[in-house]
């Protein structure tokens, strides 16, 4: 993983870990597998791992069985929310940096429109 050095490490790993929660990489109730192991997939830290997933424990997207380990949510409640507070999030940074290209908000929505339906570019 290609890390920001604008946010800190343990945010992009949650928003990476998340995005496999939200895309169904990972199935509600899915084990997530040992810390040290994460960190080495990802190539940081263990330390840095950890704080990552007290984050989402701490978000409600994962929770600790004691001697099971951690597993992610499986409310479909709590995903479905993450989902459109993701979608907010990522949609509003689209929106603030094509406006700040010059296109206005009614522009934007006909372009993402016609992507969306007929995957062609507009003009």
């Amino acid at each position: 993983m290609q890390f920001d050095n604008g946010l800190p490490i343990y945010l992009q790993i949650v928003k990476e870990m998340t995005l496999r929660a939200l895309s169904g990489a990972m199935e509600p109730g899915e084990k997530i597998p040992p810390v040290r192991e994460l960190a080495a997939q990802f190539g940081v830290n263990p330390n840095t791992m950890q704080r990552a997933m007290v984050e989402m424990e701490r978000d409600g997207l994962v929770y600790t069985e004691r001697t099971s380990g951690r597993f992610l949510t499986k409310e479909e409640q709590v995903l479905a929310e993450k989902r459109k507070a993701f979608a907010r999030e990522e949609t509003k940074k689209y929106l603030d940096y094509m406006k700040k290209i010059g296109f206005t908000t009614e522009e934007v929505a006909a372009y993402v429109k016609a992507l969306g339906e007929k995957g062609e570019e507009t003009t």
